[in-house]
């Protein structure tokens, strides 16, 4: 039975929907007097060629994904959080003089150009967020910018309405990663963790000092690439190359070695993404690395990870302080979606009323 508090606050309720390229995944969590408590999650495949490097190129076919996964979940929440990535979406970091943050948007409005590759600022939406003082001069402070193109934003919203949600926030990968992060893991004013979420096609690394972004980078590979040497050695479709790649090599003439050395370009994106952040800041120990997306449930990852970057490598777990019935959710399930639901956690922790 619905309680009169949640007839309240329906118009309230939001869902966190991270659509990928190859799923599309709808999670709904509460606010309860015991915390954050899963309430939903659903998934499904999207058509391939539907979204490639962050940008819908069939959006009926999205639309229609987009109507599937709420039917099947029973979802009746209207408000949607989702989130852009890769090519849709430009991060920059900069440093200016203290100023006020009407005086940086207006700054940014009339020089748009020297800070963000696009010719027009009509053209595109930007924000932006004060990290604090800048570590080498006190004078002057951190900011990253965010940026896309209207016509992007547009079309990613235009997708879900036609489903008959509402986009209330449009979020970034790299930055929902940094929610689910603080929602679910203690952290130190100085300890700097990497958050790497490897995706079918997109690649996110958003590392964190204190719990805050100091640095971001997307680069287009992916669990694609891996997928495409299995095809390519064993001359079969890609759809039987996903296949065995999912189930780590068994039953094939692919080896779980043979997986993480197709990895190689992926690994080796990171460690170059990596060792330019260190080479560049001032204290460029790594404390943690926590690894998301359908890559991490790659065999031997962890390890491959850790020696690459000589440091604590682990799955992240978006559920860690996230409460959830044992019954809906065993815990053998809620390790097996762990990787691919940990932007959609993300999302699904923001509010209408942040920021």
């Amino acid at each position: 039975m619905v309680s009169i508090k949640e007839l309240m606050l329906g118009s309230k309720r939001v869902v966190g929907l991270d659509i990928g390229s190859s799923l599309i995944k709808l999670i709904e969590i509460d606010d309860t007097s015991q915390g954050a408590v899963l309430r939903t999650y659903e998934e499904i495949p999207v058509q391939p060629g539907a979204i490639e490097n962050g940008i819908i190129k069939d959006s009926k076919a999205i639309t229609e994904h987009i109507k599937g996964i709420f039917k099947n979940s029973r979802c009746s929440v209207k408000n949607v959080i989702t989130a852009l990535s890769g090519h849709a979406v430009i991060i920059k970091k900069a440093n200016f003089a203290h100023m006020k943050e009407e005086e940086l948007r207006e700054l940014l409005t009339d020089e748009a150009e020297n800070y963000m590759p696009f010719d027009d600022v009509r053209e595109i939406n930007f924000d932006f967020h004060v990290i604090g003082e800048n570590d080498l001069n006190p004078n002057q402070m951190d900011v990253v910018i965010v940026a896309a193109k209207k016509d992007v934003i547009e079309d990613w919203i235009a997708a879900i309405e036609r489903a008959g949600r509402k986009v209330v926030i449009v979020d970034v990968d790299s930055f929902a990663l940094e929610t689910a992060y603080e929602q679910n893991y203690d952290f130190g004013g100085e300890d700097i963790v990497a958050l790497l979420n490897i995706g079918a096609s997109i690649t996110n690394i958003n590392i964190l000092k204190g719990g805050q972004s100091v640095f971001t980078r997307n680069f287009l590979l992916g669990g694609n690439t891996i997928t495409e040497a299995i095809q390519q050695k064993l001359n079969i479709s890609f759809e039987e190359a996903e296949k065995i790649k999912h189930e780590g090599g068994n039953g094939s003439d692919i080896s779980k070695l043979d997986l993480i050395n197709y990895a190689e370009p992926i690994f080796s994106e990171i460690e170059r993404s990596i060792d330019f952040f260190s080479s560049t800041f001032m204290d460029p120990y790594l404390k943690q690395v926590l690894i998301s997306g359908g890559c991490a449930k790659l065999p031997g990852i962890v390890d491959a990870l850790a020696n690459r970057l000589n440091s604590g490598v682990e799955i992240f777990n978006p559920f860690k302080n996230i409460s959830h019935d044992k019954k809906t959710f065993p815990e053998q399930y809620l390790t097996s979606i762990a990787p691919i639901a940990t932007l959609g956690v993300g999302l699904a922790l923001r509010r209408m009323d942040d920021k």
